[in-house]
Order: structure tokens, then C-alpha cells, then sequence
């Protein structure tokens, strides 16, 4: 088994791994190692693009239908005589 340092851990989340440990019956360390665990067992998802964020974030308030923009016809490209 490996074994880990956490340096520069401050006061209070330290205080309240000691509180959630003592609750939960176990070591800070048992604690720590469980809330690892915990954390690190959960399915990773895969990340969304920027559309799909954007429409989980809307969906739950009904959505929206966006208008329809008229297009014009795409214009000529431009010719530089020489």
C-alpha cells in the first residue's frame, strides 16, 4: 500500500475532517481514505461541448425556440484586378 503527505491542509478543513471522522466513528485517516475512495469511484463523464452545457443548463426552465434569421444569398467574392 502506498502512503501520502498533505501539506499545508488549513485549520479548518482540518478541523472539520476531525469532526466528520469522530461523527462517522473512524481516524481522520480512515476518514480521509474513505472520502477518497468515495470521490474517486464515481463514473467520470465525459465532457460536453458548449451547446449541449448550454441546453442542460435551459432545459429544466421549459426551454425556448429561437427565431428563425431570414439569410441572404451568399455574395460574390471579391476580384482585385491587376
Amino acid at each position: 500500500m502506498a502512503s501520502i503527505t498533505i501539506r499545508n491542509l488549513d485549520d479548518a478543513l482540518k478541523s472539520r475532517l476531525r469532526i466528520q471522522a469522530a461523527v462517522h466513528g473512524r481516524s481522520m485517516e480512515d476518514e480521509a481514505r474513505d472520502i477518497l475512495r468515495s470521490s474517486l469511484n464515481r463514473e467520470l463523464q465525459a465532457p460536453k461541448n458548449l451547446g449541449t452545457a448550454i441546453n442542460a443548463l435551459f432545459k429544466p426552465l421549459g426551454g425556448f425556440d429561437m427565431p428563425e434569421v431570414p439569410r441572404e444569398p451568399m455574395r460574390e467574392p471579391l476580384t482585385f484586378d491587376e
